[in-house]
Order: C-alpha cells, then sequence, then structure tokens
C-alpha cells in the first residue's frame, strides 16, 4: 500500500493501523438525498462521516467534536453556506472547508472565497472520483499542515535552548577586558563589574567599557596597534558589493561592530572594533563559510558604514510572510496550450519545484489579483529585488525579496510562460494563463536585462473582470447622447485612442455589450482576449502560428459578422482590411495609439490609408486618458496652488473656487484616491469635417472646424471633471502635463 493510498481509508499516511478512524467529515445540506449520496460516495472510505441538516446544528457538532473536513452546500435556509464556512473558520481554522454550490457566480460565495473560508468550491453536480479525490487531497493538506505546526513548536524551543546555551557561553569572551587589565588600564573592580553586566547584556564587552568612559578608545586602538600589530582601516573608503554584505547579517554587524569588506584571496577581509574577539571571529568564519583576515576601525566608523551598507535595506517581513505561508487554500496552477508542451518544459518544471519559489509566485500574482493591479513588476536593484503593482496607473513597492531569491523567481515565471530559463542576455517575451481559485487570468510577460540581472514585467489580462455600462465611463450627457447614436449606426468603423494603458479595449467592450442583441452576430479578434463575452464569437490570436489579424479578419469576413471587435490596428494591411470591412456594411470597433482624436487622422495618413477611403469609413474617434478619482469617503473641499493651475493652461488658470482633494484614510489606502475614470474627447466627423479630411486639410484648419462643430478636447473634459470633483489639478497634471498658454 502507498504512502498516501490510506487517506481514502482513514488512516493517517504515517501509521500502519490504517483501518482506525483517524479522520472525521461532516456533510452539511439540508437536502436528506443529498446526504445519502454524500455518504454513498465515501462508503468504502474508512471515514467517520456525521450529517447536518443546517447550519445551526452543523455548528452545535462542532463544540462536541473535532472534524478534519466538512462539505456544505451553499443554498440553506437560516444560514448560508457562505456564512457556516466564515462561522467554522473563525472557531475552528485548521478543519478543511469545501462548498458545493450550483450559485457559483453569487457575491457571496465569491466573498467566501476571497476570505478565504473556502478551501475548494464544487459546482452541483458533481463528479463522484473528483470529490474523492479533492477530500483524499484535502485530508493530506490537513496533515502536512499540523506536521509542519509541530515541526516549528520544537524547533522554536530548540530555538530558544540554542539561545540560553549561547547567553551562556556568550560569544564574546571578554579577552579585551583581560588584555586592559594585564596592562592595568582596568583594575579588578571594573575587570568583575564587565563580566557581571555582560551576563545580562547582548553588548559587546568593548561598548560596555566605552560606555562608561573608563579609558579613550583611542588609547586601546593604540595598544593593539603597536603590541598585537593589528591593522587599522578607514571603513569609509570601502565600497561593500552586494554579495559581501550579504555573508554576514546586518543584526550581527550592528551589535558587534563588525563589517565584511572584501573577499581576497579566498579570505572575508572583515572590519571588528575588538579583534581581539576570538569567539566572535569563529562564528563569523562559519556564517560566512570563508577563512578571516582581520583589520580594526573605530567603533563610530564601523557604525556609520554599517547603516550606510545596510540602512537602505528595505524590511523583508512581508517576504518572510509569503515563504513562511502554510496556507494551501489559495493555489495557482497553469494552463498551457496544447501546442506550447514537450518534454524539456516537463524536464524544466521539475527543476522548479521548490516550495519556496513557488509559493513566492503564487504569493506575488494573488496580491496584485486582490489589490486590482494591472502590472507587476519585479525589478533587481542595489540591495534587494522590489516587486511593484501598478495600481490604479500609479506603481508601488509593495514587496522587497532578498537577491538570492531573484533567480528561482524569474526562473519559475519563465517555466510557467515555456521561455528560455538558460537565455539572460537577451530580452525575452511569453505568456501564460493561470487559474486561481475564483478566476482565469492571462498574463503577459516580458525580461528584460538590466544591470543588476533580469527585470520582469507581467501584464495581468482578467478574462472575467467586469465590464462597466456605458454610462459609468465618465461621458457628459451631451457625449452619451452622441454616443448612443454612434453605435447603433449599421456599418463604419469607430476607434479608441490613446495612450497604452489608457483603457481603450474596456470602452470598446462597453460598447460592444451596450449594443449586443442576438439578431446581431458578434466576433472580436484580439491577442491575447482580454474580456470573456459570451454573447460574441472570440478568437485569441496567435503570431506563432500565423494566427495574425489580416489572416483571421478576411477570414472573419466569410463568416457573416454585423459587429467586429478588432484588438488594435498596427500597420496598413490590418487597417485597409478594416476599413474596407466597414465600407462593406459592418460595424468594426479597433483601438489605434493616438494623442488626440483629432490626431488620429493624420495618424490614419502616416499608415498610409486613402484619404477617401478614411472619410467614408471613419464613423467616430473617441480618445481617453485614465485618471484616479478623489476617494469619496475622505473628500474635502482645498485651494489649489496658483502656480499648479497656471501651468494647465488659460481653461485652469482662472479658477479661484474651492477645489476637492482626498485626504487619505483607510478605504484608499491613504493615498486619497480610490478607482479611476475617463478623461474623454469624442469626435463624430460631419459632412464638412469629411470633405476636409478627403482633401487633407491642415491639422489646425481640422481642429477649428471641428470645435465650431461641438467638438470638445480632453482638457475642457479634465477641467469639468474637476469641478465636479471626481478628479484633482495634480492628477490632470500627472496625466496631462502642462498645457500650452
Amino acid at each position: 500500500m502507498s504512502k498516501y493510498s490510506s487517506l481514502f481509508t482513514g488512516g493517517h499516511p504515517d501509521s500502519d493501523s490504517a483501518g482506525k478512524h483517524n479522520y472525521r467529515l461532516l456533510f452539511v445540506d439540508d437536502e436528506a438525498n443529498v446526504l445519502s449520496a454524500l455518504r454513498r460516495i465515501f462508503r468504502r472510505e474508512n471515514y467517520r462521516i456525521d450529517t447536518a441538516m443546517s447550519g445551526q446544528e452543523a455548528l452545535q457538532l462542532l463544540k462536541d467534536n473535532a472534524y478534519q473536513l466538512i462539505i456544505t452546500d451553499y443554498k440553506m435556509p437560516h444560514m448560508n453556506g457562505a456564512e457556516l464556512l466564515k462561522r467554522i473558520k473563525a472557531l475552528h481554522p485548521d478543519t478543511i472547508r469545501i462548498m458545493l454550490t450550483g450559485q457559483a457566480d453569487t457575491g457571496a460565495v465569491m466573498g467566501a472565497i476571497n476570505d478565504g473560508a473556502v478551501y475548494k468550491f464544487i459546482l452541483k453536480p458533481w463528479n463522484d472520483d473528483d470529490l474523492r479525490i479533492t477530500v483524499s487531497l484535502a485530508l493530506e493538506q490537513y496533515d502536512l499542515i499540523n506536521k509542519n505546526k509541530k515541526l516549528n513548536i520544537e524547533n522554536q524551543e530548540k530555538t530558544k535552548e540554542i539561545g540560553k546555551l549561547r547567553k551562556a557561553v556568550g560569544s564574546d569572551g571578554g579577552q579585551i577586558a583581560i588584555l586592559l587589565n594585564k596592562k592595568n588600564l582596568l583594575n579588578n573592580t571594573q575587570l568583575q563589574e564587565v563580566f557581571k553586566l555582560k551576563q545580562n547584556a547582548d553588548d559587546s564587552v568593548l561598548k560596555l567599557i566605552l560606555d562608561r568612559q573608563w579609558l579613550d578608545e583611542a588609547v586601546i586602538r593604540d595598544i593593539l596597534r603597536k603590541d598585537l600589530l593589528v591593522e587599522e582601516i578607514a571603513p569609509a573608503e570601502f565600497q561593500v558589493e552586494p554579495e559581501v554584505r550579504n555573508l554576514i547579517p546586518h543584526s550581527i554587524c550592528r551589535q558587534h561592530a563588525v563589517l565584511p569588506l572584501k573577499i581576497e584571496n579566498g579570505q572575508l577581509l572583515v572590519a571588528m572594533a575588538d579583534p581581539v574577539n576570538l569567539d566572535l571571529q569563529t562564528e563569523l568564519s562559519f556564517m560566512s563559510g570563508l577563512p578571516l583576515k582581520v583589520v580594526m576601525a573605530n567603533v563610530a566608523e564601523i557604525q556609520r558604514k554599517v547603516e550606510d551598507t545596510y540602512g537602505g535595506m528595505p524590511s523583508f517581513s512581508d517576504f518572510n510572510a509569503i515563504v513562511a505561508t502554510e496556507d494551501p487554500f489559495e493555489n495557482i496552477q497553469i494552463v498551457i496550450d496544447e501546442e506550447d508542451t514537450n518534454l524539456s518544459l516537463g524536464q524544466l518544471l521539475k527543476q522548479t519545484e521548490e516550495p519556496p519559489a513557488i509559493r513566492l509566485v503564487n504569493a506575488v500574482i494573488l496580491e496584485a489579483i486582490r489589490l486590482g493591479a494591472s502590472d507587476i513588476h519585479i525589478q533587481p536593484r542595489a540591495k534587494s529585488v522590489a516587486v511593484r503593482y501598478r495600481i490604479d496607473g500609479i506603481l508601488e513597492d509593495r514587496i522587497y525579496i532578498p537577491h538570492h531569491f531573484h533567480g528561482p523567481l524569474v526562473s519559475r515565471i519563465k517555466v510557467m510562460a515555456a521561455m528560455d530559463i538558460a537565455e539572460r542576455r537577451r530580452p525575452q517575451d511569453g505568456r501564460v494563463t493561470i487559474k486561481t481559485p475564483n478566476r482565469i487570468i492571462d498574463l503577459r510577460i516580458s525580461t528584460l536585462p538590466v544591470l543588476n540581472g533580469e527585470k520582469l514585467v507581467m501584464r495581468i489580462l482578467d478574462q472575467n473582470a467586469s465590464i462597466h455600462p456605458i454610462d459609468q465611463l465618465g461621458f457628459s450627457t451631451c457625449d452619451l447622447v452622441k454616443l448612443e447614436r454612434l453605435i447603433n449606426k449599421p456599418q463604419g468603423i469607430i476607434l479608441a485612442t490613446g495612450p497604452t494603458g489608457s483603457g481603450k479595449t474596456s470602452t470598446l467592450y462597453s460598447l460592444l455589450q451596450h449594443s449586443a442583441t442576438p439578431s446581431k452576430n458578434f466576433v472580436t479578434l484580439e491577442e491575447p482576449v482580454e474580456y470573456y463575452l459570451d454573447t460574441a464569437g472570440q478568437v485569441n490570436l496567435k503570431g506563432k502560428i500565423d494566427l495574425t489579424f489580416p489572416a483571421v479578419l478576411r477570414a472573419v469576413l466569410k463568416q457573416d459578422p454585423d459587429v467586429i471587435l478588432l484588438g488594435e490596428i498596427r500597420d496598413l494591411e490590418t487597417a485597409e482590411i478594416a476599413f474596407q470591412a466597414a465600407l462593406t456594411g459592418h460595424l468594426v470597433f479597433s483601438t489605434l495609439h493616438g494623442n488626440s482624436a483629432i490626431a488620429t487622422i493624420a495618424r490614419l495618413f502616416d499608415i498610409g490609408l486613402k484619404p477617401y477611403s478614411i472619410a467614408s469609413s471613419l464613423a467616430g474617434v473617441i480618445s481617453q486618458r485614465l485618471v484616479r478619482k478623489i476617494c469619496p469617503y475622505c473628500r474635502t473641499p482645498t485651494q489649489v496652488d496658483p502656480n499648479l493651475l497656471e501651468q494647465l493652461g488659460p481653461l485652469f488658470s482662472n479658477l479661484n473656487q474651492p477645489l476637492f482633494k482626498g485626504q487619505g484614510c483607510e478605504h484608499c489606502s491613504s493615498s486619497g484616491y480610490h478607482g479611476r475614470i475617463c478623461l474623454i474627447e469624442l469626435l463624430i466627423p460631419n459632412e464638412e469635417l469629411r470633405d476636409m479630411i478627403a482633401r487633407q486639410a491642415g491639422h489646425l484648419e481640422f481642429k477649428n472646424a471641428a470645435l465650431k462643430n461641438g467638438y470638445k478636447t480632453v482638457a475642457d473634459d479634465a477641467l469639468s471633471k474637476v469641478l465636479q470633483g471626481l478628479t484633482t489639478c495634480e492628477e490632470i497634471l500627472r496625466v496631462l502635463g502642462p498645457q500650452d498658454i
């Protein structure tokens, strides 16, 4: 019988008595036939099984019995499964919790999963074999967690014992005090007092002597230099490399006034305030794994250099919590496309099956999803590796990782994305689909060799993210009416423009969902698909197999589409097919990089499209930027700096009334902002503007004509949103930059 076969028979994996009832399970459902079915599934397993028909009955059983695993239905009267599992988590956090549900999209179920109350949820009707395996693996996790807890308790007890022994023996034998006593610089009374103080203090003997001002440090240095021939150096003259600094912990350097300087001839050069402390030298040699060459320096100079070398080191508390986590309730499964799987990838996966690296990658990604980040940056720096999240368009340092974890971390992500882990000198691109406990996420991954190692950036694309209604995008009432008329047109091309990360695709999906009806055939072409839309046929483009925009777009036109969403117009070939489709009776949505709606016209000319093609097919252009919204919980009136208003140009320079700003609170993580909103300009060409496009009128002439016809710039929209108290002038300046006078 294999080690874990006992999980299916109720025995303990390490126990020879597999027939004992070591596992106790509780099934909760308000339907008796469901409880009977669950009992039947596990009739061959030697588990002890209890049942309850309500949440209250289950809680009563929990008062009298200890259960390793609980399976509950979601939809029950008086107390649903989500609320029951939250209570069980609070009372019995070690119990594995599984939910059966037919209500997979309810907010309560998702809330229970986000709160960590659920190990896994299984949809009804379930597969018997899958449920049996899930329970067996969950019990395995239960045993591993309890073993880890016991080991941690044992480790803590042993650590305490070692600490007591170390305190008794000490790492400072007081040789410096004995030497000074022999030189008649310390009397016998002072010597005894030093050793008595040392028994109850962590400070070094030298520091105890200097703190009591019994001797001047220069006198001690002179004795060490002349009698023992110890070389004296100036620590400030040394540049300590990261690999040398990491050999000795910061706490040791600060406590004992020591500093590793460099490695030369296979020896570690160490500056010590007390170079006759042989016990400490033995410990430092053991820590670093190198023989020591000892020099001395002034205590204050060493301490200054220690703080300069280690003082900027960030806290690794978040990192330590990640790599030491025992909670199995959140994990990530890699979803690898069939064409990307091969033997070498399997071998690489085995090479990176190191638990700390896996836990670290999973935690970094899950934390980004929890915070609603759009990008993850893993950036090696001189003293650590920073994990940075772009939240609401702003990069924030969130986690700091020691340098020696950088290699396994990057290798693990490369393996997930089927990238070459051996190639570190050239940039690489990859992508991976991952499955978290409650959603599927696409990651677009890019690596770049920089001075301190490989920098890695992951763009997060959540296919199941909610699509906002068009009236929540930030359009003014007037523009919203124009937009409704625009998307109801049977043909033409509508472009969303703006810089990368300005929400162009999100806006197009909102327009697509608003106009989606069963009577129309909707098709989307993206690389990759950013949102899941059940009413549309969505094509995930892949350049590796020549599944490109032009090739697929030609095929889609043979599929009788009414509405086509094209991820991006990148070249002339794609643009010509898209505009031709708009001419032949299709409504086309697409994105294009441009600085403004009017500049988009010049961009289309630059791509190479014919003026008459643009004039006849272009239905409208939406140009947008994303700015952070003021937190509604801490919004207060404030006066804005006149110099700031002057930088924003004449539209803002005459503002003299109080505006609004977020003061910072727990809801916005003290940033003053929560969420984002679009700054939008909408251009819908009329006959006059189409004529100007056809004859390629100049930019200024075209802009003046558009303004006469009611066109509002993005700066106008920005002013409107500032006056409404939705955003701040600082945020407008950050996104739009200084405006022309």
